[in-house]
């Protein structure tokens, strides 16, 4: 089968399209299809191994574990392992993997698939697992959202924020998104009510106060985050600043939240996101509901998967980039 693959960690110039051995399926596992996948900054740590202390983490000290990139996928169920039961041959799934998804097939484990939404194109199907999971973690479980909460999702025309927004507003907040100019137009679209051009405005300008704060940016320091937050508010901190530093990439805000937490009245909070089939289907809920679509920024073909996964770093896209079969 064809993939995108890699021999040592590196830019998306060592990626490398060619011809490899179809994934085995284990008893729980399901084979799949690939129709599409998507991109996310995860890809982009495990190509280029930083921050550092991910390949301390066991991804592989010298080149990846697994050379396949991908996790998104979105395809059609080819074969299922002996005890296998939530899934046959022929159904339409999505969901995450392990073998890599930038390819013709891929395995992944039947906890973590679902029956693909109705009227979603696999394109917008696997834009969902990991960032609709991460963004539905932060809102509903992390800030715990309610209806009539003030709400402010920074990032919120990126990926995990695009979703936030939808999310955080489905929930019955009131959501503020922070974004450039030229993105207020598509996050009013999702659902916001106010939108902080971060060119122009500080997330603080109005002082103190959001009931919740989304960060999914990673670029302001806590203190900053803190002053836009109410004296009881709750920060979620959602991954960012992976590009920043080589060894601990955004991790340490990630450590730091938590410690300050326990001196002052607000929470603070990283979210470490869980990948399970029951956040999958309460992602189709939420979507066949109308409540949440997913933002596709732009797609790819297989063969140009590298400058997919450069549109996510370089090019701020608005919403999921993907990667098509």
């Amino acid at each position: 089968m064809k993939a995108i693959v890699q021999d040592a960690y590196g830019p998306a110039d060592v990626l490398r399209l060619r011809d490899v051995g179809r994934p085995t399926i284990g008893d729980e596992e399901v084979l799949v299809e690939v129709r599409a996948a998507a991109v996310d900054p995860g890809v982009w740590v495990l190509m280029t191994g930083r921050p550092y202390l991910m390949r301390l983490a066991g991804f592989g000290l010298r080149r990846p574990k697994v050379a396949v990139r991908g996790r998104d996928v979105a395809g059609v169920v080819a074969a299922v392992g002996a005890r296998v039961t939530r899934f046959q041959p022929g159904q339409e799934v999505y969901g995450t993997c392990e073998s890599g998804s930038y390819a013709e097939y891929a395995s992944a484990r039947q906890s973590r698939l679902a029956p693909k939404p109705a009227g979603l194109t696999f394109e917008q199907a696997a834009a969902i697992p990991v960032s609709g999971m991460t963004a539905l973690q932060a809102v509903r479980d992390v800030a715990q959202v309610r209806p009539g909460q003030r709400t402010l999702v920074i990032g919120a025309s990126g990926g995990v924020g695009s979703f936030a927004v939808q999310i955080a507003k489905a929930y019955g907040a009131s959501v503020t998104g922070v974004c450039s100019a030229a993105r207020a137009g598509l996050v009013r679209s999702l659902g916001a009510d106010d939108v902080v051009d971060y060119a122009r405005e500080e997330i603080d300008r109005d002082g103190a106060r959001y009931d919740v704060v989304v960060d999914t940016a990673g670029n302001r320091p806590l203190s900053l985050l803190r002053r836009a937050l109410t004296p009881r508010g709750t920060l979620v901190i959602v991954g960012g600043g992976h590009t920043a530093y080589r060894f601990t990439g955004g991790m340490g805000r990630t450590f730091r939240a938590p410690l300050l937490s326990m001196f002052v009245g607000q929470r603070l909070r990283p979210v470490v996101s869980r990948e399970r089939a029951e956040h999958l289907e309460e992602l189709t809920r939420l979507v066949e509901s109308g409540a949440v679509t997913p933002v596709i920024d732009r797609a790819y073909p297989l063969s140009e998967a590298p400058d997919a996964i450069r549109r996510l770093v370089e090019g701020h896209p608005a919403g999921k980039v993907v990667v098509t079969l």
